[in-house]
């Protein structure tokens, strides 16, 4: 009963409710438009090519369709989706950690972050430009199985141009309507699209699994038992999500004027998974790019591109544990980019904080690395684990859905940033409430 009185106290709030209703919409305009195909493409060849590949052992494509919510294997103006501004985004973030402009950037407050979010709008229709002519020069030499109709009837440059413009304008319009959604609606909005597309493909997979416990193909009792699992699974990804190492800080009373300052106890949250979803991301792409060429090689007949098809396989022994070992190496390299021990423990020092039995300065600096290098551990091997899960679930159970690895961690990342957000504006009407009625009661 909780539960829905609090959902139903969401709609009675006019700004949550107008912010929620505004949200909705802007993600039913990108379900829409990822059904609007880019003209010149027969998208019924296109997926037939594309469920072959998939078949042969996926690839850069497939993940790409994910991101892009099945916009890439229909062929819509939304077939980049908003990967290449999370590329820009990526990339500004590691220049931070190597360029000092960057990094002077990034410390200039707001000023700072309006130039840094212009340089990743730059950086976002610079990559979809070079992505959009990359996959029209694809779409056009891609081979069909069976020597069926070719994927574009009607080839050469004017197809090339007409597909970069229409491919950059759709990650421009989505990278836009996430900006709208960020500033009016609630949530995320870059994160929310994500999440929108990867959520699109769970009624087909509710469907299959249906059919396939209907036919026998898969036991009830084999299901139960994933549902069970699954249900486990997700509880662990939330846990794991929410969880961080609390170093206690102190900070020193100092008497500026007539007033007093500091002598408060807070704390520094080191986060189990600081780095998110980038390492699987970064580990898949390294994975899945040889393997995507090799597909591409793999009718000619060529010896090594199959043996190393074969062995890239995401059922083989093999890529399992080099996925899970390149994860575990992003997931600190990654951590140690985005989070700087001796920036913090300086900014700690200038203010006057300390951690309780820890000199400041150096010696802060390395316990808070030493801290983040323990907690970092269960992280990284927890995300591998999540990463191989599909792998364990199809290969080895014959799920007939895709469950775990990068979507998994979104969705549930994002789900809870979302609530968490809602929740925040719950409570902020309270207080305003409250608030009001004292106003009301003293001039009474």
């Amino acid at each position: 009963m909780a539960f829905l009185d609090k959902a139903t106290s969401i709609f009675k709030i006019p700004e949550l409710r107008r912010r929620i209703l505004f949200t909705l919409s802007l993600l039913v305009v990108f379900r829409v438009g990822s059904y609007v195909p880019v003209p010149g493409i027969d998208s019924t060849a296109l997926g037939s090519a594309l469920k072959a590949m998939q078949d042969a052992g996926g690839g850069l494509l497939g993940l790409y369709d994910m991101f892009a919510g099945g916009a890439f294997s229909r062929a819509t103006v939304f077939a980049l989706g908003i990967m290449p501004y999370i590329s820009a985004s990526i990339i500004l973030q590691l220049l931070t950690a190597v360029i000092p402009y960057f990094e002077k950037l990034q410390k200039e407050g707001e000023e700072g972050k309006k130039k840094i979010t212009q340089y990743t709008r730059y950086g976002t229709v610079f990559l979809s430009i070079i992505q959009g002519y990359g996959i029209s020069i694809f779409l056009e030499n891609m081979p069909v199985p069976g020597g069926g109709a070719p994927i574009v009837p009607m080839g050469g440059m004017a197809f090339r141009m007409m597909t970069t413009i229409t491919l950059t304008s759709g990650t421009i319009f989505l990278m836009w309507l996430g900006e709208q959604i960020s500033d009016k609606g609630i949530g995320n909005g870059i994160s929310l699209l994500i999440f929108t597309g990867i959520v699109a493909r769970y009624p087909n997979d509710i469907f299959r699994t249906i059919q396939s416990v209907a036919i026998r193909e898969l036991s009830l009792f084999k299901f139960i038992f994933l549902a069970l699992l699954m249900v486990m699974i997700i509880a662990g990804v939330i846990v794991m999500t929410q969880a961080m190492r609390k170093i206690p800080v102190q900070y020193a009373k100092r008497v500026i004027g007539r007033r007093v300052y500091g002598g408060q106890s807070t704390h520094i949250p080191l986060r189990v998974n600081t780095a998110g979803v980038i390492p699987i991301i970064f580990a898949q792409s390294i994975l899945m790019f040889p393997q995507t060429i090799a597909t591409f090689f793999a009718s000619r007949g060529a010896g090594f591109v199959q043996l190393l098809n074969d062995y890239l396989r995401p059922s083989s022994v093999i890529y399992n544990v080099l996925y899970g070992v390149i994860i575990v190496f992003f997931a600190y390299f990654y951590t140690a980019i985005v989070f700087n021990p001796r920036d913090l423990a300086d900014n700690m020092q200038k203010y006057g904080g300390f951690i309780p039995g820890i000199r400041p300065g150096t010696r802060t600096s390395e316990y808070i690395d030493r801290v983040l290098t323990r907690v970092t551990l269960p992280g990284a091997l927890f995300l591998a684990f999540i990463a191989i899960l599909p792998s364990i679930f199809i290969y080895r159970f014959q799920a007939p859905f895709y469950f775990g690895g990068t979507g998994l961690l979104i969705v549930v990342g994002v789900a809870l940033d979302t609530l968490q957000q809602i929740e925040s504006h719950l409570i902020m009407r309270h207080y305003e409430g409250f608030l009001k009625k004292g106003k009301l009661r003293g001039r009474r």
